[in-house]
């Protein structure tokens, strides 16, 4: 027997991926779904939707509704930031008509470096909380 407890909508004061003027997207490089939190915080400080790495949902950090990429959502924003994504092809697929792209991660040989307009080779853990305390 089974019955209906339920139905919950996700609400958020976040823009909707596909159409945000700012994207956020967080990737493997998070280590896991609480992690996300921070992109979540500086987020709302931006006005900004966050999106996700194919890697990031596979690892089960985030919902799949987050996916930037050739399976995912294709994205256009203003402003894209990559924190912690390596950029596979895929993703790149789903985020390279950006205007600006900026990456954060700590290996300097990473793909995305080779797409982005600015790129800061940092532990992401130390970059997006200073980010964000800047914001504050």
């Amino acid at each position: 027997k089974s019955e209906f407890l339920e139905s919950k909508l996700s609400k958020s004061d976040r823009p909707e991926l596909a159409s945000a003027g700012i994207v956020i997207s967080g990737g493997r490089g998070l280590k896991n779904g609480e992690n996300f939190e921070m992109l979540y915080n500086l987020a709302d400080k931006m006005g900004a939707a966050v999106g996700a790495s194919r890697a990031a949902v596979d690892a089960g950090y985030v919902p799949s509704d987050l996916q930037v990429g050739q399976t995912g959502k294709m994205v256009a924003p203003d402003l894209y930031i990559a924190v912690g994504i390596s950029g596979a092809i895929q993703h790149l697929a789903g985020m390279k008509d950006s205007k600006t792209i900026v990456a954060i991660n700590k290996d300097p040989e990473a793909p995305i470096f080779q797409v982005s307009d600015y790129g800061l080779v940092d532990d992401l853990f130390k970059a997006v909380p200073e980010m964000i305390s800047n914001l504050d």
